[in-house]
Parts: C-alpha cells; sequence; structure tokens
C-alpha cells in the first residue's frame, strides 16, 4: 500500500521523461515524453510501456517540451483514457507542439519513404498530426497554486519552474507522502522567465540535472552572440541558428532586437524565423504577459525583428536571398524539421556559420557539429562542414549546477531522498555526489525502468 515510483523515462539521458507514481491500484504519471537523440533511445519510443495507458489514471504535464509532453499522443492512441493536467501556458504550447511533432513525424516518415533510406518499408511516423490533435482533448489546465485532485484522494499542486512559458514544478500528496517533481528548471537570471519558486516541504524530491557538472559562463548572451553575428555579417555569409521553437528561439529573437539597437549587428541585416510552431509561439508571449519579464512593447519587438515564414514555399525562398541574413529554424538539436533543409544548403561554404544555442543531446547532429566533425549526415547523405561552428555558452535555460544546489536548499527541511534525473550521466551523478558531499541528503541516480519505494 505504499507510494512507489517507477521510472520509465529521463534517467541516464536527458530525454523521455516519465515518472509512473502508483498507490493503492491507483496510477498518475508525471510527464510523457519522447526519446530524442542516441537511435537505441529513440528506439524506446516504439516499445510498449511496461504498464498498459489505460491503466493509467492520470498524466500531469511540468512542460511543453517534446522530451516532457512529447509521447503524450501515442499514449492517448494506445488506450490512455484519463485527463492530463498542467499550467494554461502549457496547454497553449502542447496545443501548438503536439500538432506539430505530429506533422514532423509524418513528414519525416513521407520523405524517408520518397528518398528510401528507411529500414522500415514503409516508414510509418509514431502517431500523426490528427492523432495529436484527438490527444488535446484530454488537456485540463489548472492555476498555479491551486490544489487539484487528479485521482481520488491525490493532492497535486503546481509552482513555477521558469525555463519556459508555462514550465511548472509538481507536488504530489498521496498516501500519506509529499513528493516534488522538479520539473525542467530556470535560471534567475533569464532573460525571458522568471525564476522559479522556491521548493516547498517534501519527502522526495526527484530534480533534474541537465547541467548538473557544469555552470553557465558570466558571460551574457548578447556579449557572446554579438561579436558571431557580425563577423558572419561582414563576409556576406548566412547564420543557421537551430533554435527550440519554445524558449530558445523568442530568447534569440530579443537578443537580436537589441543588439541591432546598439549597432553591434547591422539594423538592415535580415532576419527569418523559419518555423510554424516558433512564429505560434512567439505570438503567445502577448497572451501570458506576467507569466515572463517582457512587456507588451518588448513582445512586439520580438515580433517585428523577423520575418516569418510559415509556409514551405516561403522556407524555400530563402535560399534566393543573396546576402548576409540570419536563419532561425528548429528543431535546436538538429534532429529534425526544417533546419536540416538549411544545413544542406549552408554548411558547405566556409562564409557561413552555423549557431548552436543551447545544450546538444549526445547522438543528435547538434552534438556531432559541437564536437568538431568534418561531416554531417542529413537525409541519408554525407555533407561535408566547412561553415564555421559557433557553440553559445550563454543561452540555456537550464540552472547550472550551483543554481540547482540553491534551489534545493530553498526547501523548508531536508527531504528523506533525492533522486537525480533528467541528465546524461556524468551530469547526473556529479549532482547526486553534489547533494550528499555539501548537503548530507541521500542522494541516487535511478536507473531505467527501476521503481523505488518512496
Amino acid at each position: 500500500m505504499g507510494v512507489h515510483i517507477r521510472f520509465l523515462g529521463g534517467t541516464g539521458t536527458v530525454t523521455g521523461s516519465k515518472y509512473l507514481v502508483e498507490h493503492d491500484n491507483q496510477r498518475l504519471l508525471v510527464d510523457c515524453g519522447l526519446f530524442q537523440g542516441f537511435k537505441q533511445l529513440r528506439l524506446r519510443n516504439r516499445d510498449p510501456l511496461p504498464v498498459i495507458p489505460a491503466q493509467i489514471g492520470a498524466v500531469v504535464l511540468t512542460h511543453a517540451h517534446i522530451d516532457h509532453s512529447g509521447y503524450f499522443p501515442l499514449l492517448v492512441k494506445e488506450g490512455f483514457k484519463g485527463k492530463a493536467w498542467c499550467s494554461t501556458g502549457t496547454r497553449d504550447l502542447c496545443r501548438i507542439m503536439l500538432p506539430d511533432s505530429g506533422h514532423l513525424q509524418e513528414e519525416d516518415a513521407a520523405f524517408a519513404n520518397r528518398k528510401g533510406f528507411s529500414k522500415h518499408k514503409p516508414a510509418l511516423p509514431l502517431y500523426t498530426v490528427e492523432d495529436a490533435e484527438d490527444s488535446l482533448k484530454h488537456l485540463r489546465a489548472v492555476r498555479l497554486h491551486e490544489t487539484f485532485e487528479p485521482l481520488r484522494g491525490w493532492q497535486v499542486r503546481l509552482s513555477g519552474a521558469g525555463h519556459i512559458l508555462g514550465a511548472t514544478s509538481v507536488l504530489i500528496e498521496v498516501g500519506g507522502r509529499r513528493l516534488l517533481f522538479s520539473g525542467d528548471l530556470g535560471r534567475p537570471d533569464d532573460m525571458l522567465m522568471l525564476p522559479p519558486e522556491p521548493p516547498p516541504e517534501a519527502d522526495v524530491v526527484v530534480c533534474e540535472s541537465t547541467y548538473g557538472d557544469r555552470t553557465h559562463p558570466a558571460e551574457d548572451l548578447l556579449a557572446e552572440l554579438g561579436p558571431a553575428l557580425a563577423r558572419v555579417a561582414a563576409r556576406g555569409g548566412t547564420a543557421v541558428v537551430p533554435v527550440f521553437a519554445v524558449g530558445r528561439a523568442q530568447a534569440l529573437l530579443h537578443a537580436i532586437v537589441q543588439l541591432k539597437a546598439q549597432g553591434v549587428v547591422p539594423q538592415g541585416l535580415p532576419v527569418y524565423l523559419d518555423s510554424p510552431m516558433a512564429i505560434s509561439t512567439t505570438d503567445l508571449y502577448d497572451q501570458h504577459l506576467g507569466e515572463h519579464r517582457l512587456n507588451a512593447a518588448q513582445c512586439r519587438d520580438m515580433e517585428h525583428v523577423a520575418k516569418m515564414t510559415s509556409s514551405v514555399e516561403q522556407s524555400k525562398a530563402i535560399a534566393l536571398q543573396h546576402g548576409p541574413k540570419i536563419v532561425l529554424s528548429a528543431s535546436g538539436m538538429a534532429t529534425g524539421g526544417r533546419v536540416l533543409h538549411h544545413l544542406v544548403q549552408y554548411l558547405g561554404d566556409h562564409r557561413n556559420m552555423v549557431v548552436l544555442t543551447g545544450y546538444q543531446a549526445p547522438g543528435t547532429r547538434g552534438a556531432t557539429l559541437a564536437s568538431g566533425a568534418t561531416q554531417l549526415r542529413v537525409f541519408g547523405q554525407e555533407l561535408p562542414v566547412r561553415a564555421e561552428v559557433v557553440q553559445l555558452a550563454s543561452a540555456s535555460a537550464h540552472a547550472d549546477s550551483n543554481q540547482l544546489m540553491a534551489w534545493l536548499q530553498q526547501l523548508p527541511k531536508p527531504p528523506h531522498r533525492v533522486f537525480v534525473t533528467h541528465g546524461d550521466m556524468a551530469a547526473s551523478d556529479a549532482l547526486r555526489a553534489r547533494i550528499e558531499h555539501t548537503l548530507g541528503w541521500h542522494a541516487m541516480v535511478p536507473e531505467h525502468g527501476s521503481t523505488w519505494l518512496a
């Protein structure tokens, strides 16, 4: 009759977050993310869950990033009947992101079938746009700090986590236990988002560790991005900027507004935002004033600094625009989407530049570029990498090691145990060791598929 946590994702990796909480024959899933990166991780998306979806009573989403929400359409497709609870910001973003995820998967499968480079005949998407839209009917938005009951006898409360629009930490009270899931924590000094709220008292904490083994540089985004964009503009090149459509794209647009105002980047330098999802997300900031740092005028500036290219025809037309330019396009780790076509177009010219704007998970094309590779595999072909590759260290929307520790130290009293998740093994183990040695708390890194008594 105890409370158990089953780690079905987000362990030993920064993707696929899924934590199954079980008590008295009831089951609640915190986060429902897709695995990304290495092929052996991505293959997990096609493995059946070790629990029948229809036997999960409810889902709570910490935020809308695909590694936390992107499996949900498949969960519904395979029989989940309950509700998925989240903040209003997360609901609004999921309405954009989940159908887009289905569209990308349909597109990638169709492209693989046309080009014949998939081992599957035919290549099939995990789920379709229609599947994703069906899943949206299950979303239920709740206000931060208001207690709700997703299952009988389960009390749940959300608090702000920074990171991206709508991101939350989740406190669950069930069976006499208090379980706190950090979600992805933002930076106290983030350009866009408010700082994470102090954590409430909890018996067990499940804490992310994306940057658990490192700290962010003192240099800010403007100081790092400005010289790179000025350099590529001066030599007449194109800067291809793979961006996460939610959060990172908007931070880069906001930074470009300031760099143009300061004269660091030429006022007339064309900027393109080539991602329907990023365009829709940028529009959302106006609707959520007070949930981030930008005022209405800054939101308008962010929307107008770039030409928004929604259609495929507009995207293709970018390549016909000669002269220097900046192209922001999803996805942030170059795992799929339109940015791959821009890489095909621009990687081979030394005048051009690829600007990597944040963490690149092992196994992604972004990580390959960051490692200094001279070739990159895209659409089944090896492309020479002659463009300059710039890895920004200051653009991350994740709390670093010091900031994670500072958040944990705000707990009103020490928890019985901290599970360190959502990080590469080196990062998770470094944070585990730091928690144990500095705070004297019991911390551990759970294995994928393991179950623990809370």
